[in-house]
């Protein structure tokens, strides 16, 4: 269902108080009928990214709610905006659903840094090792709840490497791709400084690291996504000659 358009039928707008349970509902609420496997279902739709009281609307599915009875209900959301995992949870915290409840999200959102320091005049950028992947690139990760990019790509960083850093301003490099041609992702990459390259790798995690002069680190890097990240993060310092 992820992904899909369904038509919301809406029974219970924004700001309706339940007489049987109390509740009031944060989010329009209604019915959408969709074949699934050749079935004609019907499902309980939340609608996100809409802010007044609704009769109807035609949204993208953003998110499946697999309830522990093991019945799904749907989020939807104007096909313009992008709701990750914690956004989705956060808005349906008004129903109080039960812990195991599963949410799958179609999109994520993930933040890192390309890290470098320069000692003396020699600058070498830090590329790590994926643990499942055994592929080259930059430390990043999930943002979490409450945080903002800046603070995920530090977080991360800090959590994959052992490395503290001061990011940049004026440099942040965004990538969108999906992943098995469901979930869409993106990545918002900044650029940081250190002073300390004593790095202490998150072992469930990271296999590998290096600091590596620039040609060496383009050369090291799996995807073209991450060459290009590289190449404007070392134009930018040159540019601003930082280096």
């Amino acid at each position: 269902m992820l992904g899909k358009t369904v038509k919301v039928k809406v029974d219970i707008p924004l700001g309706t108080v339940c007489k049987d349970t109390g509740i009031k509902y944060e989010l329009n609420c209604g019915l959408a009928e969709s074949f699934f496997n050749n079935e004609l279902k019907q499902y309980t739709v939340y609608i996100m990214g809409v802010y007044r009281p609704i009769k109807s609307f035609d949204g993208r599915v953003i998110a499946v709610i697999h309830m522990p009875d093991s019945t799904e209900r749907l989020v939807v959301a104007p096909c313009h905006r992008k709701f990750i995992i914690h956004d989705v949870r956060t808005a349906l915290s008004f129903l109080n659903l039960p812990e195991d409840t599963v949410i799958d999200c179609i999109y994520e959102r993930s933040c890192g840094a390309v890290v470098f320091s320069n000692n003396r005049g020699e600058v070498r950028f830090l590329v790590i090792k994926n643990k499942k992947s055994l592929h080259w690139s930059f430390p990043k990760g999930h943002v979490e709840l409450g945080e903002n990019d800046k603070q995920t790509a530090v977080r991360e960083v800090f959590e994959e490497t052992g490395i503290n850093i001061d990011i940049l301003k004026g440099f942040s490099s965004c990538m969108e791709y999906k992943i098995q041609g469901k979930i869409e992702k993106t990545v918002v990459m900044f650029l940081a400084s250190t002073s300390d390259t004593r790095t202490v790798i998150q072992p469930e995690e990271i296999e590998d690291y290096n600091w590596l002069r620039f040609d060496n680190a383009l050369n090291i890097l799996k995807f073209e996504n991450d060459r290009i990240i590289l190449r404007r993060a070392e134009k930018y310092l040159r540019s601003r000659h930082i280096i």
